[in-house]
């Protein structure tokens, strides 16, 4: 039977699992609605109102789902883990006010102005107001990511009779993990708001070809996403050299990697066996793990046997390869994408299904990539200063159980309900494009 430890886990992974998959589309979408906006606003055409009435009513669902499941996650702090506020919540409490007070009160005071004052505004403030929403979405992303990345790579602070005081905000908020991880998270942002508009966009098309708001999104978010994507595997790279110098064991367990060695291969494919401390059925590129954490061949790379402690090697293993599978897919659909815009020929029907199945990409590297992070601190909650078992609550196993299966049974319906109400306003949309147009001369494989 499983422990109120493991169960604790559980849920409240479950909980930031579901509730980051809408700041994830919000952060960058928010940005994308600006730049629609400015578009209009700067050219006078039609098409650029289209798209942004049509993804506001996604981001206003997103902010929605977003704000209830955020405010569940923080009610865990005290149920499930009271001992993290106890020893940290000196430094945790106010970058979690700070994120409120800041971020999250400037978002909600200013998307009434961005979803209803379109008409009833002047056009300026209207536009101040969806730069202020977009704002404080990633404003509200700067507070948790330093939280976050201080629990990662702590500093300015010291410990008194067992619990954290701060002796530098500066440092406690600009952590030696901080940019890079911010960075990584508002590409990652990026790339799954970017994702998301070219997956319906193309749904769109293959549904009903003769949209001009769908054919000039597709081409927008494909532009954004393929310098998105290669930016992102720069910082990726530089997020993994700075875990390297700060948390060596996190990326010995990402590789699989045992004993200390130079000349380390990339392991493509294997089955850690932590029995054993070896690697099963093992497919590898020489010399390139040396190459990719060290930058040179010669390069000697630290291996988990030399560790007392270290986090468990499968989910890091097979979660980072799946992030960085999704990457390398995005970067395929991406290249297809500007391939027909530079050429300035019509997408062929294959690639707008590449597309359609490439909508919730982003939020499968996003959530691979958490868990590593996550699961990658183990057995710590705070990195050196607070475990994960000394934070958890004494609430018996069976409470803890009954919630969490109440939390998946309900998160289970909002999500079905979420991408449901996508796909309802995107039908709608392709409707009323039906309606108002008749189909162009093009033929039926293209847009």
């Amino acid at each position: 039977m499983l422990e109120t430890l493991m169960l604790s886990r559980i849920q409240f992974a479950a909980n930031i699992s579901f509730h980051i998959l809408f700041p994830m589309i919000n952060i960058a979408l928010g940005w994308m609605l600006f730049y629609f906006k400015l578009r209009f606003n700067l050219s006078g055409k039609q098409i650029w109102m289209d798209i942004y009435q049509f993804w506001v009513k996604i981001f206003a669902l997103s902010f929605a789902l977003g704000v209830v499941t955020g405010i569940t996650m923080s009610f865990q702090f005290g149920t499930n883990w009271p001992g993290f506020m106890e020893k940290v919540g000196n430094i945790a409490g106010p970058l979690l006010g700070y994120e409120v007070l800041t971020a999250f009160f400037l978002e909600a005071t200013f998307l009434g102005i961005m979803l209803f004052g379109m008409k009833r505004v002047p056009s300026w403030l209207h536009t101040l107001a969806s730069f202020l929403v977009a704002f404080g979405t990633t404003l509200s992303a700067f507070w948790i990511i330093a939280l976050n990345s201080w629990m990662h790579t702590p500093a300015g602070f010291e410990m008194i009779d067992g619990v954290a005081h701060a002796t530098s905000w500066f440092e406690i908020i600009f952590n030696p993990s901080m940019p890079y991880r911010l960075t990584h998270t508002l590409i990652a942002s990026g790339l799954t708001a970017c994702f998301l508009v070219i997956g319906i966009s193309a749904y769109r098309l293959l549904k009903y070809k003769n949209q001009d708001d769908a054919k000039q999104s597709l081409k927008t978010s494909l532009s954004f996403s393929a310098v998105l994507i290669v930016l992102q595997f720069i910082v990726g790279d530089m997020h993994g050299l700075n875990t390297l110098e700060h948390q060596p064991q996190k990326i010995a367990a990402m590789e699989a990697i045992w004993e200390t060695d130079s000349h380390i291969p990339f392991v493509l494919f294997t089955i850690p066996d932590e029995q054993t401390r070896s690697n099963k059925f093992e497919i590898a590129i020489p010399n390139a793990g040396s190459l990719v954490l060290k930058h040179d061949v010669k390069g000697v790379v630290q291996g988990l046997n030399d560790f007392e402690q270290h986090p468990p090697v499968k989910p890091l293993f097979f979660g980072f390869r799946i992030m960085l599978a999704m990457g390398g897919l995005m970067l395929l659909s991406a290249l297809i994408g500007v391939f027909y815009l530079v050429r300035k020929k019509a997408f062929p029907t294959f690639s707008l299904r590449l597309f359609t199945l490439m909508t919730f990409s982003g939020w499968i590297a996003s959530l691979a990539g958490w868990y590593v992070t996550e699961i990658g601190r183990q057995p710590y909650l705070v990195q050196g200063i607070l475990t994960t078992a000394e934070a958890v609550t004494d609430q018996p196993a069976s409470h803890v159980g009954l919630s969490l299966i109440l939390y998946l049974s309900v998160y289970a319906l909002l999500l079905v309900a979420y991408i449901h109400t996508i796909y309802y306003l995107t039908r709608k949309k392709i409707q009323l494009a039906k309606d108002n147009h008749t189909p162009d001369e093009l033929g039926a494989n293209y847009v």
